[in-house]
């Protein structure tokens, strides 16, 4: 056959692995190469403008313009060493996708040379325009006017091409009136609170050392890798990301063999090829392997802060793409590209860390003392507790929704597993009389007998979690594999900042009525565990039952997107947001509208897809084969065969013909009820339309699809198979 499918299957079999060579055997040896780092900042900045530098990073100290001239000098001049000859503003507009706008080092001189400048005003702020980059209202078209602006806490690095390597440096996005446009700016924001809260605590109560915090996060990056000429093939999967049609293979996951299995050896070079690029980037790639679903891996780095932790996993995602097409391999970052197989996620590994190295979140090797850390792990508790509708807000999107309670990933509900034995903890705080609670030898011994020596080992992992307690750090696993993790970030250090802040004010004003620092602590954590354990589950979350026990909790089952960002403009979340100065009104307002047209711009691309790939490959796929049937039977009849000797055939045909009927009427009733909600002009309304009348209609389209797909002859079918797009490597 000469179709397009088998073309792309000859191809795909074809294919030999490509030769990498990383730069040594150790990846010490190149790791940071290509980054503007704390060493590459030493060798080339003067000692004054490395302190500016460091400052900034430190403290927040604003750099001058002087300086600011130095250190752009000193990073061109390595940059160039580099064999970097354009510089750009690397930022994150609420695209989901990271933005770049490429400038030369070259500039013009009076007497018609050239010299290659790069000045501190480039450096600090820009003018991108960039005015066609979702707003929400924000900006007006006509308004160009958008600002980038340096963030010295990330550092540059070069990206390294085949025509040549460009400088990039992270910044925020804001428009002219100083609204955040992007996700790093509202991210800050969101960490210095948490910060400032954090230190406030523990200055205060525990440790007068502890100056300075910062929330850390450990990002795994679930992905699918498929053979580039398969998904060229596939209309569906090159403009939406996932397959909208497409029977299940007989073997898919069943026997789970691929999970942790062997990698191909085709995969595994790919893999060591990307992981070099990440390392000259300075991502600390330390784990990869195959995943449960066929063609499903995972990478995961070490932790680090989490905004250099998001800036990196942006990058990896972008650093992904580009190294597997030398691969000839396509990445799906799609939450559910595939149909009955595991979708895929992005796992975020949330603590707090003080300064002085302590791990907020982990219990250490005398958990009976560590008054400590229970204060943060009993107010993260609450706080997820209070915000639970905001944290489900912070991780939907069209594509989660796919993957959201699907027996694979957490579900809708949002919920926090801590394990039987830190369970029983809490329970022994509530039942327990607070004794004088202040040894002689430690200002934070309190009378908890039943907690154990060691904490760390004795809480298990829950799959079907979407907030789970892991030993030292909870992990957020509802996030979507597709997603800029700062959405969830922001959220998830914005709730736990007001949080502690309210923590801290009920125990001030214990103190000032006469209360003991320890007496006075133990009694809000009790408070606040009465209060939120209904948030607390250690069972199966994708099971019936669990569904049913929420709801007598009153826990939200928030199942679709529409829904769900309505959490992002209730009373709650203005009053939050404003409160810690990380979003204000407008902004948020701004930010839903986006989301909610995000929503809109997707079921709507899928839904035209859909309709192409129903009327143009499927129909008349069935309509020839129905045509071969039709042949055969007028055969058997020339030649006196009787009906019992084609009524098989004649079945098939009269199968084809009413699952072409329903096709056909459905994508007709879809194309109806698209037309419809494209005219209401409520963006929410418009987007539950989508969800509700549009959306809905994929399955029955699917549906009758897939039944054609099993019927009709091998040859004849258009678009590469489950089996191949899967299993091909």
């Amino acid at each position: 056959m000469s179709t397009l499918r088998f073309k792309a299957l000859e191809l795909a079999q074809s294919r030999t692995q490509v030769t990498v060579t990383p730069p040594s055997t150790k990846v010490s040896d190149y790791f940071n190469a290509n980054v503007f780092n704390d060493i590459a900042m030493k060798s080339f900045l003067s000692k004054e403008a490395y302190q500016a530098v460091s400052n900034a990073i430190s403290n927040g100290t604003k750099i001058d313009r002087v300086m600011a001239d130095q250190i752009a000098s000193g990073m061109k001049n390595w940059a160039m060493t580099k064999g970097v000859s354009h510089y750009t503003h690397w930022f994150q507009p609420l695209t989901g996708a990271t933005a770049e706008k490429h400038d030369a080092f070259f500039e013009p001189t009076e007497d018609g040379r050239s010299i290659e400048k790069f000045a501190g005003s480039a450096l600090v702020q820009q003018e991108p325009d960039a005015s066609s980059f979702p707003n929400g209202g924000l900006r007006n078209t006509f308004e160009a006017r958008g600002y980038t602006a340096w963030d010295p806490s990330s550092p540059a690095f070069i990206m390294e091409g085949s025509n040549g390597n460009t400088l990039c440096i992270p910044t925020i996005f804001v428009a002219y009136t100083g609204e955040a446009l992007d996700y790093k700016a509202p991210l800050l924001k969101a960490l210095h609170a948490v910060e400032k809260s954090v230190v406030d605590i523990c200055a205060a109560y525990f440790d007068k050392n502890v100056t300075k915090a910062n929330a850390s996060l450990g990002i795994e990056q679930e992905y699918f890798l498929i053979d580039a000429a398969l998904h060229n093939v596939r209309p569906d999967l090159m403009l939406t990301g996932r397959t909208l049609l497409g029977l299940a293979p007989e073997k898919g996951q069943q026997l789970e063999d691929h999970y942790f299995g062997s990698i191909p050896p085709r995969v595994q070079t790919f893999m060591v090829d990307f992981e070099t690029e990440c390392y000259k980037l300075g991502i600390p790639l330390k784990t990869r392997h195959n995943e449960v679903a066929p063609s499903q891996y995972e990478c995961a780095p070490n932790f680090e802060e989490v905004n250099l932790a998001i800036d990196h996993n942006q990058l990896l995602m972008d650093v992904m793409e580009k190294v597997a097409q030398r691969h000839g391999f396509k990445v799906l970052l799609h939450e559910k590209p595939f149909a009955g197989v595991n979708g895929s996620g992005k796992h975020n590994n949330w603590s707090l860390i003080t300064n002085t190295g302590i791990n907020l979140l982990s219990p250490g090797k005398t958990p009976q003392t560590n008054l400590q850390f229970l204060t943060f792990f009993v107010n993260t508790i609450k706080a997820v507790y209070d915000n639970a509708d905001l944290l489900r807000a912070s991780i939907a999107s069209a594509a989660n929704d796919h993957r959201l309670g699907a027996n694979e990933a957490p579900p809708a509900i949002m919920s926090v597993f801590i394990g039987s034995m830190l369970t029983q903890v809490l329970e022994d705080l509530v039942s327990t009389k607070t004794k004088s609670a202040v040894s002689s030898k430690s200002a934070t011994s309190i009378d908890v007998k039943k907690i154990p020596e060691i904490l760390l080992d004795n809480t298990d992992r829950n799959r079907t979690s979407p907030f789970a307690f892991t030993g030292n750090k909870f992990e957020f696993r509802a996030v979507g594999s597709s997603a800029n993790s700062a959405n969830a970030m922001i959220v998830l250090n914005a709730i736990m900042a007001d949080q502690l802040n309210k923590f801290k004010t009920e125990v001030d004003a214990q103190i000032k009525k006469g209360k003991k620092k320890e007496e006075a602590i133990l009694d809000i954590l009790k408070g606040y565990y009465k209060s939120s354990k209904a948030i607390l589950f250690e069972g199966n979350g994708y099971g019936d039952a669990w569904v049913k026990e929420a709801a007598k909790r009153g826990l939200s089952n928030i199942k679709t997107t529409p829904e769900a960002l309505n959490a992002y403009i209730s009373t709650s979340a203005k009053k939050l947001f404003e409160k810690n100065d990380i979003f204000n009104a407008r902004e948020l307002e701004a930010r839903y509208e986006i989301m909610q047209e995000s929503y809109v711009k997707k079921i709507d691309i899928e839904a035209k897809v859909l309709a192409q790939l129903a009327i143009s490959h499927v129909i008349p796929s069935a309509l020839t084969y129905q045509q071969k049937l039709s042949e055969n039977v007028a055969a058997l009849k020339s030649i006196g065969i009787n009906k019992a000797g084609y009524e098989a055939q004649f079945k098939f045909i009269e199968e084809i013909s009413k699952y072409v009927k329903h096709i056909r009427e459905s994508v007709e009733k879809m194309i109806a009820e698209g037309d419809k909600a494209h005219h209401i002009e409520n963006t929410h309304k418009r987007a539950l339309a989508f969800c509700h009348k549009v959306k809905p209609l994929f399955d029955e389209i699917r549906k009758s699809s897939d039944a054609l797909e099993f019927i009709i002859e091998d040859d004849l079918w258009k678009l590469p198979k489950y089996r191949e797009l899967l299993f091909v490597k």
